[in-house]
């Protein structure tokens, strides 16, 4: 067996492999700039501070949570309540992680999978499992990982000093923005597939009732989200067959 020594450490984690996963997380880094600039903009026009939106694209790097905290900000949604959905809006990186961490070469410390697992995210965990390589390079998902981390932090701050320096009217109108954007995100997925449809159509069927009608009237908004979201999802996973489409 090799000795655990700096040479084998440096043979393992070539330069190669980690300008090769940046040269791999292009097309994403050049994706994530419109998006985060997006989500820089949206949380200007909503009075987020902007140490707040900053650290958002720092600590949590999830643009879908994101997005949904700020709409969950704007409508006075507790810590907790935020916390908590974007919890259940994040589990599916426990699976994509987890099938990751099994192709990623033997012997990564884990201090080093934990740095991976935090960049993962549905693009980079995408390009990571088409590789051909039957185990992948720490570094090669670390230079992945890291550019599409830089891109989607400088998009943020690029969108934070362009909100700045937009007219108030023009601040205050793109509010709309927001829902535009996850209708948006939305439509086409539901043309594609029948599971998204329902599953779509059930959490809004959901998200009103808890509304509208007066036994929950005091149900905040935020927990109005999060109950509609697990409800509508458990029932997609329980009533709609694989492949279902």
């Amino acid at each position: 067996m090799k000795a655990f020594t700096r040479e084998a450490v440096n043979e393992k984690y070539t330069p190669a492999a980690f300008t090769g996963g940046i040269k791999a997380g292009i097309p994403i880094a050049v994706g994530y700039l419109p998006i985060a600039i997006a989500f820089g903009l949206l949380a200007q026009s909503a009075g987020v501070p902007n140490y707040i939106t900053a650290l958002m694209s720092l600590l949590i790097f999830a643009g879908a949570s994101q997005f949904v905290g700020i709409n969950l900000l704007v409508l006075g949604a507790t810590n907790w309540e935020i916390i908590l959905t974007t919890f259940i809006l994040n589990l599916r990186h426990f699976l994509m992680t987890a099938s990751i961490s099994r192709r990623v070469k033997a012997g990564t410390s884990k201090q080093w999978l934990a740095l991976l697992a935090f960049g993962v995210t549905d693009e980079t965990f995408t390009v990571a499992s088409l590789r051909k390589e039957q185990q992948l390079e720490p570094k090669f998902i670390f230079g992945l990982n890291l550019l599409a981390f830089s891109a989607w932090n400088v998009g943020t701050w690029l969108g934070i000093f362009l909100g700045a320096g937009l007219p108030e009217i023009v601040q205050s109108s793109m509010g709309i923005a927001l829902y535009a954007m996850f209708i948006g995100l939305i439509v086409p997925s539901t043309r594609e597939s029948k599971t998204v449809l329902i599953i779509s159509l059930m959490a809004v069927t959901v998200n009103s009732l808890l509304y509208w009608l007066p036994v929950f009237k005091g149900l905040s908004a935020g927990w109005a989200i999060i109950i509609s979201t697990v409800i509508a999802s458990t029932a997609g996973a329980l009533f709609c067959k694989d492949g279902e489409d």
